[in-house]
């Protein structure tokens, strides 16, 4: 049977929703990686998807994920799993690593930070794992699809069979349901909720058999990757678990944790009964270091094998010597100018502040060209969805004075930066610091480390939310659905320019409610635009995420997010 008549039988059996998606990719309008995440949002069967796939003619090659499900990548990327060997590891030993340490305690409900996450990942297991190919891959979930009208506001998940968690007791349903349901409920203060306001509520997230099935607040048709490791308070917890995860850290994952000792270090061995691929370590040991110059040194004098989390001007030093693992990720950083203060009010200054900044010259500078430019929205060229025919704002100083002087600032002020203590930002902090002195802009700037930044996370206590400008990290997301919400929604969980537009909130709305590629494009292109012109926040680039290793250690991979897989390194 040929190759079209296979397709037309095919494509009987598909829902409308998924024959869309197929007609984008045919036409051209999605390539191979941006069809196969799509389709995997869908549910849409591993098989099926590879079959559909192969009508293109992109090359392709196939790449083993941390659950030990296979999926078809471009060539030459590095997925979640990072980079992988077909050769037979020696089990057995010690694996080190250095990384950033935890910002406060281990709490999946609550965690906020590179630290943090980095443990959960260890111990914990997620519904399903979202590639740097922003491919969704099954985790505990083996299959998804949106269920009901099929309008993408049910969304039913069939949970994995045989999967036990560390105290030896078997994951069920009822799990599953009120991990949800906890970190949906405003009473928990879950750091989930900037994910969840508006999307979940407490409640409707009910087991049924072997399937969770998730009755959203509106339709949603990226749903499938905000349970994913994308975000990363979402591991898998007892149902009635109490708050306790340092003192009894059960999780699914492949790693138990055997001792965690704040600003210092963790301890994990390796899960005989894990439901996936099994580490081939017996122990990682982490060490925890205050800033990226230390991590360095710890690398190079032999002290760990890893230097997980490392910016790439933070790794030149390490060329030559040592192995880059590096993928790219929508990963980036915010810029926050408060719209509700002086001398912010006025969206003529914010736009002024965003003409100044040569971001080809930062990207340069910063990541060795290793990043994508940043448009002043969420949407990253990465997105199947962003809108490539909105104009990139480029450094204009002429236009940047004009537009200063009519907001009748044409004198400057002065105004305090804060910034998170994270790899490159207080080296873009001082780019920036230098770009607005020609506008008579002097900008004084305070660095503080992820405790004193976040603070306590909420409006009020915390100089990342409060402070009239502010520069954030912010990790890969396999779409830009947070990205949209909690920083710039209205009510919005992380409005750190406190931007209240009820047309924006609209849009947004539109967005997440479409469900394939060309109505949230052509969404995309109202919003990107609409940020451009009121530039509450500054995106300058996307970059690339990057670790370093001896030359002897392999097999080990980091997501876009900040997490680092273990399952599958080894050494010599």
């Amino acid at each position: 049977m040929d190759r079209f008549r296979r397709l037309d039988l095919a494509r009987h059996s598909m829902s409308e929703l998924e024959n869309d998606t197929v007609d984008e990719y045919l036409r051209g309008n999605l390539n191979r990686r941006q069809f196969v995440a799509r389709a995997s949002v869908l549910g849409m069967s591993g098989g099926l998807v590879a079959f559909l796939a192969a009508c293109g003619d992109d090359d392709s090659t196939t790449t083993t994920t941390k659950a030990g499900a296979t999926t078809t990548t471009k060539e030459g990327a590095t997925t979640t799993a990072g980079a992988t060997t077909t050769a037979a590891a020696k089990p057995g030993g010690t694996i080190k690593i250095g990384a950033p340490a935890p910002s406060a305690s281990i709490d999946p409900v609550k965690v906020g930070d590179l630290g943090g996450l980095i443990v959960l990942y260890q111990v914990g297991d997620y519904l399903t794992f979202s590639g740097s190919d922003l491919v969704l891959r099954p985790g505990i979930a083996e299959k998804w699809e949106p269920t009901g009208a099929k309008d993408g506001k049910e969304w039913t998940f069939t949970i994995r069979q045989g999967v036990k968690f560390h105290d030896g007791s078997p994951l069920t349903p009822d799990d599953v349901a009120a991990t949800f349901d906890r970190l949906a409920d405003p009473a928990s203060k879950s750091n989930a909720l900037s994910v969840f306001k508006g999307v979940l509520t407490k409640g409707n997230v009910k087991a049924s058999g072997q399937n969770v099935v998730f009755t959203l607040d509106a339709p949603n048709g990226n749903f499938p990757y905000l349970v994913s490791t994308d975000n990363y308070n979402a591991i898998i917890v007892k149902k009635d678990y109490a708050g306790d995860f340092e003192t009894k850290p059960i999780g699914t994952g492949p790693w138990k944790l055997e001792k965690y000792t704040p600003k210092q270090g963790a301890s994990f061995v390796r899960n005989p009964d894990y439901w996936g691929t099994k580490p081939t370590f017996d122990r990682a040991e982490f060490t925890y270091y205050a800033d990226e110059a230390a991590l360095v040194l710890g690398l190079q004098s032999g002290a760990i094998d890893i230097a997980h989390a490392v910016s790439i001007a933070g790794g030149k030093p390490l060329a030559g010597g040592y192995s880059p693992n590096l993928i790219s990720s929508t990963a980036h950083r915010q810029m926050h100018m408060r719209v509700d203060q002086d001398p912010f009010k006025d969206k003529r200054t914010r736009q002024a502040i965003a003409l100044t900044l040569n971001r080809p010259e930062i990207i340069k500078g910063l990541f060795d060209g290793k990043a994508d430019l940043g448009n002043d929205s969420p949407f990253a060229p990465a997105y199947p969805s962003t809108d490539k025919s909105v104009a990139q704002r480029a450094q204009d100083l002429a236009k940047a004075k004009s537009l200063l002087a009519a907001a009748g600032q044409e004198k400057g002020f002065d105004i305090q930066l804060n910034a998170i203590k994270a790899q490159e930002v207080p080296d873009y902090a001082t780019l920036v610091q230098n770009a607005v002195k020609p506008l008579g802009i002097n900008v004084k700037t305070v660095v503080q480390d992820a405790g004193e930044f976040y603070g306590d996370a909420v409006f009020g206590k915390s100089p990342w939310l409060d402070a009239t400008m502010g520069i954030v990290d912010y990790g890969h997301r396999g779409v830009p659905n947070v990205f949209l919400g909690a920083p710039l929604l209205s009510d919005g969980t992380w409005n750190s320019a406190h931007f209240k537009s009820s047309t924006y909130d609209g849009l947004v709305k539109d967005y997440f409610s479409a469900l394939d590629v060309a109505s949230q494009k052509s969404v995309a292109k109202k919003i990107q635009d609409l940020l451009l012109d009121e530039t509450p926040i500054v995106f300058a680039y996307f970059f690339n995420y990057t670790s370093w290793s001896k030359k002897d250690v392999t097999g080990y991979g980091i997501t876009g997010m900040g997490q680092i897989d273990l399952t599958k390194a080894k050494k010599g």
